[in-house]
């Protein structure tokens, strides 16, 4: 039997986790209660991509981060330690099968995974506000993965919800695929799009449409959205071939069409209680890898485990 040191035994430890995400439902220009102008966005949140971090508290001002290339967790580390007035350093270490640089929202998951590991090793929970705070303090922009389940219309550089759309997203299914033959996005280097008049007034009918879709679990209204959503941001992030894939969806029956707007991301959303579900799905599938697309997956979003 090995021995256990007892510095082992004392040791502090904490575990968070956050899930990774297929880009947005929605994405744009949007108003405060105050009628003052925000970017802002709603993810499409995937289960099954998770950023496991756990912390290991230590008796110096040391903190170490595994893998080395993590650096924004790491920060977001620090960050959490200053929040919480702890002069100690310690041990990140972040686990996570996240694809990186396509849209997934793999840095903003090991960021909030590891603002939880050390809250947890401090036995705080902080909300879900906070988290994000301290998560666009980490990387200048975030993504809602603090809120977990609850669809939220977030302002990615401030950190802030704009709207509480009062409940998670309909039960769906995700076709979701690669452009640019899957090549990986520095998202933080791309420029910021600049929206007129014109759609940030068609932003507010979108708006309006995804709070309709949550409130009456509508997967129909939610494609509608993220398909006008996708199409609007051409002008600014044109994806290949995107009008070829709406064609796809409709004459499958899909509910629309989403994309990441800042990553090579595109997805084709099904209502998960629709009919033939597993036949139109894999049709979809053969279309776009037809066209080019790569990496095709088939995704189960809030299914209760429900087969299709």
């Amino acid at each position: 039997m090995t021995a256990v040191s007892e510095t082992a035994r004392n040791a502090r430890i904490g575990v968070g986790a956050a899930s990774g995400h297929h880009g947005e439902l929605l994405q744009g220009v949007f108003e405060d209660r105050n009628g003052q102008l925000h970017r802002g966005l709603v993810t499409l949140p995937l289960a099954k991509l998770v950023s496991k971090a756990t912390f290991t508290c230590a008796a110096t001002r040391d903190l170490t981060v595994r893998p080395g290339d993590k650096a924004k967790a790491g920060l977001a580390a620090r960050k959490t330690l200053q929040h919480l007035d702890v002069a100690e350093g310690g041990l990140l270490n972040i686990e996570s099968n996240i694809p990186i640089g396509h849209g997934y929202g793999s840095s903003t998951a090991d960021v909030v995974a590891a603002i939880r590991a050390v809250a947890a090793a401090h036995n705080v929970q902080l909300q879900p506000s906070r988290i994000s705070q301290l998560a666009v303090s980490a990387e200048r922009a975030s993504d809602a993965t603090a809120f977990d389940g609850h669809t939220v219309l977030f302002a990615q550089r401030e950190g802030a919800v704009l709207e509480h759309f009062g409940g998670s997203l309909p039960p769906l299914l995700l076709v979701g695929f690669k452009s640019t033959k899957g090549r990986p996005i520095d998202t933080l280097h791309l420029p910021p799009a600049r929206y007129d008049s014109t759609e940030i007034q068609q932003f507010r009918v979108l708006r309006a449409l995804i709070a309709y879709a949550v409130r009456y679990q509508d997967p129909n209204c939610l494609g509608r959205a993220a398909t006008a959503s996708a199409l609007l941001s051409q002008r600014h992030l044109p994806k290949q071939y995107l009008e070829r894939v709406v064609e796809i969806a409709e004459g499958a029956g899909a509910c629309g069409v989403q994309v990441a707007h800042s990553g090579s991301l595109l997805g084709i959303l099904f209502d998960h209680a629709g009919k033939n579900l597993r036949q139109r799905a894999e049709s979809v599938a053969a279309s776009v890898q037809r066209c080019g697309f790569c990496d095709v997956e088939f995704h189960q979003i809030n299914d209760d485990g429900a087969k299709w």
